[in-house]
């Protein structure tokens, strides 16, 4: 019979792939991790992992394995999660995820009104980078992020509604031509290097550049950055340009950027998002307050 926490270890051994680091985050020795994996293949009948002094790597058996257990390993976690909230109420702890300054500060001030209403509840705020994607709701390691992404049929993700619109902007370098110019469109991205945020999946990516300019031409993409501050840098130097939110003038100012009004650009709309088999009763609650919260403002990220 294979134990639970057997199956946890296994699972964090396949997604580390590095046993020290799999002992520390599950708080066990490296001993006890070596020993229940070797009793698992003798279980199994074969190796789940090839090792080497150099590296750790999943056998075809193992990635299989691996495959097949992670997601009902994890809705079982969720339902025992979802079973708990539903006891407590909306005690606990609640990890938001953002992307950029500005929306941060929003991020806190919709928690001041979530705390305010349910004081035994913590909020933890946690910031992504654009490579992020939705990776860490995915993995459970954030339970909403604020994001502009609209979640696909079959993501496991779920949505709120709109909680906010931006119009869109596109950073250039100030000593840029376009820098010079009250606005540009998406054709005139046909000669660009439009950088790519590293690792986001292709449906984000191309919520926020088509493939194609209106004109057909097709959209030369890279460098490839991580981070909003990459992002500026790269930008700065000349190596790109990039579609950003009106907040991005404003907050993510620098002498050695411009930001010209993308006119026929897709506006940048923001929601909550988290996975739908996490969904909770604190989940719910927040939605509500973010959107409490937007109700009547005509700019959220500036509190107006």
């Amino acid at each position: 019979m294979v134990e639970r926490r057997d199956i946890e270890i296994f699972l964090e051994l396949g997604r580390e792939l590095h046993f020290g680091r799999t002992a520390e985050n599950l708080r066990v020795s490296t001993a006890r991790v070596s020993q229940t994996i070797k009793q698992l293949e003798r279980r199994i009948g074969v190796p789940l992992f090839e090792r080497t002094s150099r590296r750790v790597e999943l056998t075809p058996v193992g990635r299989r394995l691996h495959e097949d257990l992670a997601p009902a390993y994890r809705q079982i976690l969720d339902g025992v999660a979802r079973a708990v909230a539903a006891g407590r109420g909306l005690d606990g702890t609640l990890c938001v995820g953002f992307i950029g300054t500005a929306v941060g500060r929003f991020v806190y001030e919709v928690a001041d009104v979530f705390h305010a209403r349910n004081p035994t509840c913590q909020v933890q705020v946690r910031e992504n980078a654009y490579s992020d994607g939705t990776t860490l709701i995915d993995e459970g390691r954030i339970d909403l992020l604020v994001a502009v992404l609209s979640p696909p049929e079959g993501s496991g993700l779920s949505a709120s509604p709109i909680l906010f619109r931006e119009d869109p902007l596109l950073a250039v370098s100030a000593r840029h031509p376009f820098a010079r110019r009250a606005s540009v469109t998406l054709d005139d991205l046909a000669h660009e290097n439009v950088l790519r945020p590293r690792l986001l999946p292709d449906f984000a990516d191309e919520a926020l550049v088509p493939r194609r300019t209106p004109r057909g031409a097709l959209i030369t993409r890279g460098p490839d950055f991580s981070t909003i501050q990459e992002m500026c840098a790269l930008v700065g130097a000349g190596k790109g340009v990039f579609p950003v939110p009106t907040h991005a003038a404003e907050y993510d100012a620098r002498p050695d950027v411009a930001y010209v009004p993308l006119t026929d650009g897709a506006a940048f709309e923001w929601r909550l998002l988290w996975r739908t088999t996490a969904e909770t009763v604190r989940v719910r609650a927040f939605v509500q307050a973010a959107q409490d919260y937007v109700a009547g403002r005509r700019d959220p990220l500036i509190n107006r």
